[in-house]
């Protein structure tokens, strides 16, 4: 037999398996990734100092996060389709490159309008990379190591939320702001040689019929939905919400009962008939509307409120993603032998248990109690956001991979998209109404202080509904499509990463 080169399928036999034969690819995989995660943390960081830059609001800025997740979303789907017809390898390089492209845009933007019309650009180029990366990593192990090696994933993964903020900080105090977009150039330029080389080749196949319907309904279902959250958040009355949520609405029942009825849907929406998938990716999104909402105001009350800088506030946002960190590769290997559930449980009770500490937050809480709370909140994000997107996958008809990875990662993107837009619309809100209500000569900050907390609390409250809710999952039963022969096991894996 003749050795086996980075360019040809790995194989997935138990006995042969091991963490060096896949680091090569992995790697691959995981600098495009880290690229797309380390913008959406350096922009959280630097949204105070864009708001002040641009002379704008915050609900204006705020478009530059979720006009970027919408794009994300908006393409996400098509990666199913794009690989079955170019390959994944192929697509995935594509991806980076326009990212690549997309961020240097971002970097030379004048104007918000500008910003976040890059932004959407950007989105359009990154949205396929995490599905693609995800679903080709998912297929280079066995069905018993997934999640040892989806942990193994996630710690250099969580480099970038780590430093993304120290960066950015750094970036914006001491050098400019453009430089937070422009530094995804070298990023993109690396990854793209790393899988040139390594990953492996996939043939273009006949592609199903496009579903050009719900790719055009999808965009629009979700993003007048984010539109009409966001103008909610102020006024759930004004005419712009109505508008919105309805035309969102219509969109979204339409966008269902095209794909139902399709027999190449956009989206697999049929996966949705297992229970056990439903419970799981319900759950993540709770997690997701908890977690990503406040992550973004957190920075927001360090800047605003405590004054810090934006290098301050990176480095305090540091422990977050280090505690995550030390949970991500705990939980991979104990979801191995005890499932989800317990994990996902434990994880959400500490978020909830974060975010209501942070609820009580005033003018002259201690910096080291916000520190504990990101640390706890980080470890929670540990312990249950990879279980329960492994969780998700497992519950899934393995053929259906492919499929189901844009699936839930779109779905991600829109609930982020919503947390974001939602949060920041009730947090504007708050403000307004608690400035409005305050006594005369009483300390306007502390009218500030009080709109973060009520924010804090929304989120601690959307947790706590998960820790609920966590208790309904029950460990998928090992299917059929994984108790294949070795070889068939191999064969299979190499169709699969080829997106068909």
């Amino acid at each position: 037999m003749s050795a086996r080169t980075p360019s040809q399928p790995l194989p997935n036999k138990d006995d042969d398996f091991s963490l060096k034969t896949i680091i090569a690819p992995l790697m691959a995989i995981i600098v495009g990734m880290i690229m797309v995660i380390l913008d959406s943390t350096v922009v959280n960081n630097a949204i105070p100092h864009l708001v002040d830059y641009f002379d704008t609001d915050l609900k204006t800025i705020q478009w530059t996060v979720t006009g970027y997740t919408l794009a994300l979303s908006a393409v996400i789907p098509l990666a199913g389709w794009l690989t079955d017809k170019f390959g994944s390898k192929q697509i995935f390089l594509l991806t980076i490159t326009l990212f690549t492209i997309g961020s240097l845009l971002c970097g030379i933007a004048q104007t918000p309008e500008q910003l976040i019309i890059y932004r959407v650009i950007q989105g359009v180029g990154g949205g396929m990379v995490s599905p693609i990366g995800m679903a080709m990593v998912f297929k280079l192990a066995p069905p018993e190591r997934r999640g040892s090696i989806m942990g193994v994933l996630g710690i250099p993964m969580l480099m970038a939320p780590a430093f993304g903020p120290v960066l950015s900080g750094w970036l914006v105090d001491s050098v400019s702001w453009h430089w937070i977009f422009i530094i995804n150039l070298p990023i993109g330029i690396v990854a793209f040689f790393l899988g040139v080389k390594y990953l492996p080749k996939s043939d273009r196949h006949q592609a199903p019929h496009l579903d050009v319907i719900g790719m055009f309904l999808a965009p629009i279902a979700f993003t007048m939905l984010a539109f009409g959250v966001s103008e909610g958040g102020t006024s759930w009355s004004s005419t712009a919400t109505i508008t919105g949520l309805t035309v969102g609405g219509i969109a979204l029942l339409v966008f269902i009962f095209v794909e139902l009825r399709q027999e190449q849907p956009l989206l697999e929406l049929k996966v949705f008939k297992s229970s056990d998938f439903t419970r799981g990716i319900i759950l993540t999104w709770i997690v997701q509307l908890a977690l990503f909402g406040a992550m973004l105001i957190v920075p927001l009350y360090l800047q605003s409120v405590k004054h810090y800088t934006a290098l301050e506030t990176g480095w305090i946002l540091m422990p977050q993603a280090i505690c995550a960190g030390i949970g991500m590769p705990i939980s991979g290997r104990l979801f191995d032998k005890i499932g989800a559930r317990p994990l996902a449980f434990c994880g959400l009770a500490v978020v909830s248990a974060a975010l209501f500490i942070l609820s009580t937050v005033s003018v002259n809480t201690s910096l080291w109690l916000i520190i504990v709370s990101i640390c706890m909140m980080g470890l929670g994000m540990g312990f249950s956001m990879m279980p329960l997107n492994t969780h998700v996958l497992n519950s899934a008809p393995r053929r259906l991979v492919s499929r189901v990875t844009p699936l839930t990662t779109a779905a991600q993107q829109v609930v982020v998209s919503f947390a974001v837009a939602g949060l920041t619309g009730y947090l504007t809100s708050q403000i307004t109404s608690h400035t409005a209500s305050a006594e005369q000569g009483a300390n306007p900050l502390a009218a500030v202080v009080a709109g973060y907390g009520d924010t804090f609390f929304l989120s601690a409250c959307i947790a706590t509904a998960g820790v609920l809710l966590s208790l309904i999952l029950r460990k998928p039963r090992l299917k059929d499509e994984d108790k294949v022969t070795a070889g068939d096991e191999a064969g299979a894996d190499a169709a699969m990463m080829m997106g068909h």
